[in-house]
């Protein structure tokens, strides 16, 4: 272990003499989060992630009305009033995903609700999204809510031998479900909570800058490897009882130590932005340490099979555009189609992403971080046995 321990310390000295070790590892990263979290953060303002629903009101009555209230008043759907639409133009709104669903209040709807005998209200929506249970619960349940508040109503105007005794009972009501004594929410385990659109820019570039930069920095660690053989070190270095193995393990920590403190470092900085990695510190922290991990063995792959400082350059840079570009580092992949999403995870920085994100932006709980950990774990071990293959090889 002393033998590991001392050739990792010697590529600590070497990589932090290098003013390239900060530019990539710390400015640069620090400077591209401000820069995409700014760019892409909007105006700040909360963002509505309720569901679009379109809404074609063909009664006009007070108590259609008062459904439009209700529903307008949901916290699970946006209610859109757009006028002079038609009940195709909702229909095609639905079908092209503009909106999650569509209502029609049919004429005749208020008088039908006033006499015991609700219409059926008019529903659109594409059955195989998961969205449409969603809608269609929230739309029961206020007309329900109506229907309700009409029945007490009713019993209110018969008591007092006073229909204009109707229209008061009815508000009354309809205020009373605004704030209900028992409250039951469900949650799917994701933050439903407008939040903040600069926060959530900051979430995808704090972690995307990271990563990308993290792997761009490996060219300096990688510079170290290839100077090992340039100057013949290496070949001396054989002639001891040093085995190829703690060679490896040697420079491989070094590398694992830089891009660990990196992420301690760049997390601690996005937490100051708000971007709450201490949300789940110890899912965090294992997301950082697989990723550390995975990104290491590419790192010393690189080393490698790099035979010169040129080359050294090309293997950490065209690694760092492709991944980083595929992986969603550069947009995220939920904006893109459900190809280049599946495309996009045969790329490493795709898995450390999703560990991340889920953690600061998609308020998931400890096990949503598993699958992304694992995989990025066994990427860490395909890169590890190949460097060690090719290192076995490595003669001059």
């Amino acid at each position: 272990m002393n033998r590991i321990f001392d050739i990792t310390q010697k590529d600590l000295m070497q990589i932090l003499r290098n003013r390239m070790t900060f530019l990539f590892l710390l400015i640069m990263p620090i400077a591209f989060t401000l820069l995409f979290g700014l760019a892409f953060g909007g105006s700040g303002q909360p963002t509505d992630t309720r569901l679009p629903v379109g809404l074609l009101d063909q009664d006009g009555s007070a108590l259609s009305t008062d459904l439009r209230t209700l529903l307008a008043n949901s916290t699970i759907i946006h209610l859109d009033t757009t006028t002079g639409r038609t009940g195709t133009d909702l229909a095609g709104q639905v079908g092209s995903g503009k909106l999650a669903a569509s209502v029609i209040i049919p004429s005749g709807y208020g008088q039908s609700v006033r006499s015991g005998s609700p219409l059926k209200l008019g529903f659109y929506a594409d059955p195989s999204q998961a969205s449409t249970a969603t809608v269609e619960s929230e739309l029961l349940a206020a007309s329900n809510r109506l229907a309700s508040a009409v029945r007490t109503a009713n019993i209110a105007a018969k008591m007092t031998n006073d229909p204009a005794a109707f229209d008061p009972a009815l508000a009354q009501a309809l205020a009373a479900w605004q704030n209900p004594p028992i409250r039951v929410s469900v949650s799917s385990g994701v933050s439903s909570k407008p939040q903040n659109q600069n926060i959530l820019s900051l979430a995808q570039s704090s972690p995307a800058m990271m990563i990308q930069f993290a792997i761009a920095g490996l060219l300096t660690a990688a510079t170290v490897i290839v100077n090992e053989r340039k100057t013949r070190a290496l070949q001396r270095l054989l002639t001891t009882s040093t085995s190829r193995f703690q060679i490896l393990m040697g420079h491989y920590l070094a590398i694992f130590t830089i891009i660990f403190v990196q992420f301690l470092l760049l997390m601690l900085f996005g937490q100051l932005l708000h971007v709450d990695y201490l949300r789940l510190p110890l899912a965090a922290m294992l997301v950082a340490v697989v990723t550390a991990i995975c990104i290491a063995a590419l790192g010393l792959l690189i080393g490698v099979l790099a035979k010169s400082e040129e080359q050294a350059v090309v293997f950490s840079l065209i690694p760092m555009f492709v991944l980083s570009g595929l992986g969603g580092a550069w947009v995220p992949l939920e904006y893109t189609g459900a190809a280049f999403q599946a495309i996009g995870h045969v790329s490493p920085v795709a898995w450390a992403m999703d560990g991340f994100k889920n953690i600061t932006a998609r308020g998931l709980g400890f096990s949503s971080v598993l699958l992304p950990t694992a995989a990025l774990f066994g990427y860490a071990l395909l890169f590890f046995a190949l460097a060690l293959w090719r290192f076995q090889r490595v003669s001059d």
